[in-house]
């Protein structure tokens, strides 16, 4: 670990330089980066980061064979090429330290209605020491402690002994490709930090995700005679029903498991989107339901998408019209496996240092229910892959936030993170 010098060196950087982290913030939390629309943000942060003295590497998910590797997930209505990847790289001279990635998504998901906000959703306003904004909390906050501890290093005097690649990557919300892609792109180091918002916890296990379109066909008539035809809405809810039901028994044998046997129902179904029909008196001729549906780390992704294949099968069966007319499902976006990071490597436990050093406690750990790009490293890469970072509220709804203070204190912890992975060299 860094001595006491040091590690006031870098906490007086880190205070000097976090009325700029916080500008910085706001900046990246006014670009509405939704799926599809993230490049202005990666322009503006390759320019930035180039600008700051790294190697910017800017490329689109079609700069890389990403329909070749096996855990590429299908697209949803994104053009690969203007999908875009900023990968910055700070080296110091002849590395003789470990390497580091710092990664962080900056895509986001829809805001929903703006009026439901108590604040514009893209304002990055500051009320009672939060941040508030659509992606401020997840993860945009974690962009900033990362940048920004590398920043905090440099006004220290000193550069990573190691090679450090920043990359900024998007479809972590969909897919997951732009992590993927970073590496198809021939990026590698000893370790990754990915500083999702986490709460100052280290991320232990974390489940995958499917995602999935359910299709249905109906007849249409005149509402008037309904009982002639069939009603496509209502048959897709027989088929939502059926897969809340396979949920339950996921969630059953999930007792056992050995990271989620005490996690109350870690497997989330959800049906997030819906379209169907043309006329209110007419029955609807179709219907549309996005879906997504878990799977706990171990299992295998292809069984899962099987298992869900014969739930929606055997619904069917016990309908007139389906039974006739099968439903579809289009597979698409992610396709993830569930990943647990094993306690013990040397990369936790000088996280585990940083984190005591910087807030003064020991590091925690969380389970998740949700999905992070871990799981590329970690599994297909065999890359220690630690995800830890700062604490907000409110990811995917109104008023999400981002607490500031414990993000000044993650900012230092990252940077101390750094200076004791990597090592540490003065600038020349």
């Amino acid at each position: 670990m860094p001595d006491s010098a040091t590690l006031q060196a870098l906490r007086d950087a880190v205070e000097a330089a976090f009325d700029e982290e916080l500008r910085f913030l706001a900046d990246i939390v006014r670009f509405q980066s939704l799926r599809g629309r993230e490049a202005p943000l990666q322009d503006f942060l390759a320019r930035w980061l180039a600008g700051r003295g790294y190697a910017v590497d800017r490329f689109s998910l079609a700069d890389v064979p990403l329909t070749s590797h096996p855990k590429a997930a299908p697209m949803v209505e994104v053009d690969p090429a203007q999908s875009i990847q900023v990968v910055a790289t700070r080296r110091c001279g002849e590395a003789n330290g470990r390497s580091l990635i710092l990664q962080g998504h900056i895509d986001v998901v829809p805001e929903g209605p703006a009026e439901m906000w108590s604040v514009p959703p893209y304002s990055a306003a500051v009320r009672d020491g939060w941040l508030y904004g659509r992606g401020a909390h997840d993860m945009k906050s974690g962009v900033a402690a990362m940048v920004f501890a590398m920043e905090a290093i440099r006004a220290a005097g000193w550069c990573p002994a190691g090679d450090v690649h920043v990359m900024t990557v998007t479809e972590e919300e969909s897919t997951g490709n732009g992590a993927l892609a970073t590496l198809l792109r021939g990026y590698r180091a000893d370790a990754v930090l990915i500083p999702e918002p986490t709460g100052g916890t280290i991320t232990r296990a974390h489940t995958g995700t499917l995602w999935f379109r359910l299709r249905v066909r109906g007849v249409p008539v005149h509402v008037a005679v309904a009982q002639t035809g069939s009603n496509a809405i209502t048959s897709a809810m027989r088929l939502v029903q059926a897969l809340e039901n396979h949920t339950v028994t996921l969630n059953r044998e999930a007792r056992s498991h050995r990271w989620y046997s005490e996690v109350m129902d870690p497997i989330k179904f959800n049906p997030g989107i819906i379209r169907g029909g043309d006329w209110a008196s007419s029955t609807p001729a179709w219907c549309e339901v996005d879906c997504r549906i878990g799977l706990l780390p171990g299992s295998d992704v292809q069984e899962a998408m099987a298992a869900v294949e014969r739930c929606v099968a055997e619904a069917a069966r016990g309908d007139r019209f389906l039974e006739e007319n099968p439903p579809e499902i289009l597979w698409h976006g992610f396709q993830a496996d569930g990943y647990a990071l094993e306690p013990g490597s040397e990369a936790e436990a000088v996280l585990a240092q940083a984190h005591r050093h910087a807030f003064g406690e020991e590091m925690g750990a969380r389970i998740s229910t949700a999905v992070n790009d871990t799981r590329y490293y970690g599994l297909y890469y065999d890359i220690p892959a630690l995800c830890y970072g700062p604490r907000g509220e409110g990811a995917h709804g109104f008023d999400e936030r981002t607490d500031i203070e414990f993000l000044r204190t993650t900012t230092l912890s990252i940077a101390a993170f750094i200076a004791d992975w990597c090592g540490l060299k003065p600038l020349e």
